[in-house]
Parts: structure tokens; sequence; C-alpha cells
């Protein structure tokens, strides 16, 4: 889908750059054309200087999101989820992040968690990045505690798991 969206805007470098800051953050387009995070709105100049480029670019990439119905369907209806890993340190929490050798396999979620869960370690999160929205796509687990060396050395063992960091 990802390649999709931005095949939209393949003779602009500019407007891909923008569309790909409105799904990396999970902002919305109301029926106005004004970039949103729930009822908030975002200045289009704060877009536009957070990715280097024109206001106006800002301004032509919504009105080709509201005119197409695929696009608009998609924008008009993307949230943001409320991430506990930049928290992490303050509130003593402890992140995992785990890259895999191929993301489009099935079961990884479920392998993971429950390697923890047969540890005994409860997880306060589970984030997942799409492989279609990133070149590397990771899968994030926030715990209340850190990791014993052989959940660490299960986790590793697994044939999918590339590498693993610990925050």
């Amino acid at each position: 889908m990802f390649d999709e969206i931005m095949e939209k805007f393949e003779g602009s470098p500019s407007q891909q750059a923008v569309i790909r800051l409105l799904l990396e953050r999970g902002f919305s387009v109301n029926d106005e054309g004004r970039v949103v995070s729930g009822g908030i709105e975002i200045p289009n100049t704060g877009i536009a200087r957070e990715i280097d480029v024109d206001r106006r670019v800002v301004d032509s990439t919504t009105d080709v999101i509201l005119e197409d119905p695929e696009l608009r369907r998609i924008f008009q209806n993307i949230s943001q989820v409320p991430s506990l890993m930049d928290l992490a340190p303050v509130l003593d929490l402890t992140v995992l992040s785990i890259a895999v050798a191929d993301p489009e396999r099935k079961g990884i979620v479920a392998t993971v968690t429950g390697t923890l869960a047969d540890n005994d370690i409860s997880i306060r999160q589970t984030i997942s990045e799409d492989p279609e929205f990133t070149d590397e796509p990771r899968l994030y687990l926030v715990t209340d505690e850190d990791l014993p060396g052989e959940a660490i050395t299960q986790l590793r063992n697994l044939e999918f798991v590339r590498k693993i960091e610990i925050q």
C-alpha cells in the first residue's frame, strides 16, 4: 500500500516527503485540507520546516489527497498511537527492539511475546512497524522490568531474529 501511495506522488520528491511525514506521525488531513492530529491543526509552515520544503508543497499535497478518493479515505482516518518508548527511561521501563530477517513472516509477534510470557515478563506495550511503511521494520516491546539473560538468549536463538537491542 505504501508503494501505491508513493507512486501517486512519483513526480515530486517534496510531496513524497510530506506523505512520509504524515504517515510516520499519524497526521490526518481534514475536509479543509489542513493537517491535523485529532482536532489540533498543525501549521503547514511547521510541517514544511520539519522536512525542509516550501509551505506550498504541503498545500499542494493536501489538495491532491482530498481530490483522490482512496488517498482521502486513508488520510482522513489515520491516527496516532501514543508510545511509551520515549518515556521508558523516565518511567524505568525496558524497551526491547527486534529486527528480523523476513518481516513478512507470520507469527513473529506471537513467538516473541510467547517467549517473554514463558519467562514471566509482563509486556506494557508492543509496537510493530509495518514493512510497507519503513525499510527496516522493527518490533518494539516495552516491559516493566529488565529482561533476564535466559530470555535474551532464547530470543536471539529464534531463527528469524537478526538483531536485538535493549534500552
